[in-house]
């Protein structure tokens, strides 16, 4: 998912922390997804169906692979707490995590990046915020594999290697091919990245 920036108040006027904005936007907008990334606090209206559609037919081939199990959970839109700044923490669409996530707890319904085996985002609206934003926030993290179903361009992302706030391997698949995600996630996952994109949908804005 992708989203808009936030602007601060105007000088003078009293300062409130991120972490209060993003309490306060949430409450405002029901149904949005508010993220801090980079210091600067993001809103994304609700998911459109296909992108719905989209992580459940993910979910259910990660599942089916064996990663809901007593090692792994598939969750989605769960808090990941971000080291890029005192209040940064994203909510990707999808992660695979330990099974025992909900004991890495650290604040504001977001959990510890090592618990964090894959993160998953199907793109919306801002789709530069997943692909450029969100790789630095991710590496700077330590997710080691970040899947994008970019939707405006029909492609799969597949990152691995986080090192330095980068990626160091970036692959891009196309229609057609067929990938096999990195066994450090769990389980052996392979997707037809022609039937993920058909079920995404294509997204032109």
């Amino acid at each position: 998912m992708s989203a808009a920036a936030v602007e601060y108040p105007c000088d003078g006027e009293p300062q409130e922390t991120l972490l209060e904005l993003a309490d306060r936007l949430s409450e405002r907008l029901p149904g949005y997804r508010v993220e801090i990334i980079g210091g600067s606090v993001t809103v994304a209206p609700p998911a459109d169906g296909k992108h719905s559609v989209a992580l459940t037919r993910l979910t259910l081939l990660l599942g089916a692979a064996g990663l809901v199990s007593e090692e792994s959970e598939v969750v989605q839109a769960i808090g990941l707490w971000l080291p890029t700044g005192i209040d940064d923490f994203a909510i990707p669409d999808l992660a695979v995590v330990d099974a025992d996530f909900v004991e890495h707890h650290i604040k504001y319904n977001c959990y510890d990046p090592a618990v964090f085996r894959l993160v998953l985002e199907v793109t919306s609206s801002n789709y530069q915020m997943d692909l450029k934003q969100k790789v630095n926030a991710y590496a700077e993290a330590g997710v080691p594999v970040y899947v994008i179903v970019d939707r405006k361009h029909q492609r799969l992302h597949v990152l691995t290697g986080p090192e330095a706030g980068d990626y160091t391997h970036h692959q891009v698949h196309a229609p057609g091919e067929h990938v096999t995600l990195p066994d450090s996630i769990g389980a052996e996952v392979k997707l037809d990245v022609e039937a993920v994109l058909k079920a995404a949908g294509r997204r032109q804005d």
